[in-house]
């Protein structure tokens, strides 16, 4: 065995546990944005974008009822049917999301560019794969395969049915811990490209790297991202890594591409004595 209770640990790098939707595949997060804005239209309280990024990397029933619990969205609820949001219509509106969001999965399947050059580097940095979603298990049954088809796959993926809770709770990186067989928690690097997702890095006692432009945080496509002047994207770019960073990131690049030297600087870090 090449590690030992005492501290600080300063073995090798274990394992990297990745997010998928605006880390691995779907490019700017789009596949449970444009669900959720058809869903409230649906339900005539129409939302933005904006509201739904808020709260993106949460189990999806829990981002449903985190939409709903945003102000101007209660009381646009609250003016259509005259009383607020409840668990009875979280339930019914959730029924009707699922059926929609495997309905284009498959659509948003492609991995990011540099996602499969980024993994190889991990693997022959001696890395295991493990991931975390906030889809059901039922939308990870559609999206793995298709994924895999297009050249990713972990060597595990975990969803919030399997553990307690889905994030900001560690439970779901613990249970990759497990199924990779690797520990110490300082040796595993949560990657994504939410805030939540540093939540749970950060809970689980990981290091954390944030993804400021292939995903949620900056929501737009590709093409859209190369269109911007360099001061335009420079500022966004700042902006969101200062959000990260106010959360306790370890670390904030561009996007999954930029990833493997970040985990030399880590494995440098950990050589000296250094904690996640």
């Amino acid at each position: 065995m090449d590690f030992r209770s005492s501290r600080p640990y300063r073995g090798p790098l274990k394992a990297v546990i990745l997010d998928w939707a605006g880390t691995t595949v779907d490019y700017g997060s789009f596949a449970p944005t444009g669900v959720f804005l058809r869903l409230f239209a649906s339900r005539g309280v129409p939302i933005s974008a904006a509201q739904v990024r808020t709260s993106m990397g949460l189990m999806k029933k829990d981002h449903l009822r985190a939409i709903t619990q945003l102000p101007e969205v209660a009381q646009a609820w609250e003016a259509v049917y005259g009383q607020p949001c409840n668990e009875v219509d979280i339930e019914a509106m959730f029924a009707e999301f699922v059926p929609m969001q495997l309905a284009c999965l498959t659509e948003y399947a492609e991995p990011i560019p540099g996602t499969n050059e980024a993994v190889a580097a991990f693997r022959r940095m001696g890395l295991k794969i493990g991931s975390t979603t906030g889809y059901t298990r039922e939308m990870m049954e559609v999206l793995v395969p298709e994924a895999a088809r297009g050249g990713y796959a972990p060597d595990t993926w975990v969803c919030p049915e399997d553990v307690p809770a889905g994030r900001p709770y560690p439970w779901m990186i613990y249970l990759n811990s497990i199924r990779l067989q690797t520990y110490p928690l300082d040796g595993l690097v949560k990657i994504g490209d939410t805030l939540v997702d540093i939540e749970e890095g950060l809970n689980a006692g990981t290091w954390t790297v944030g993804l400021a432009i292939s995903g949620n945080a900056m929501g737009m496509t590709r093409e859209a991202v190369q269109a911007l002047s360099k001061a335009e994207l420079q500022w966004q770019r700042e902006a969101i890594a200062a959000e990260y960073y106010r959360l306790g990131a370890h670390f904030v690049v561009d996007g999954i591409w930029e990833t493997p030297s970040v985990l030399e600087e880590i494995q440098r870090r950990l050589a000296r004595g250094e904690r996640a």
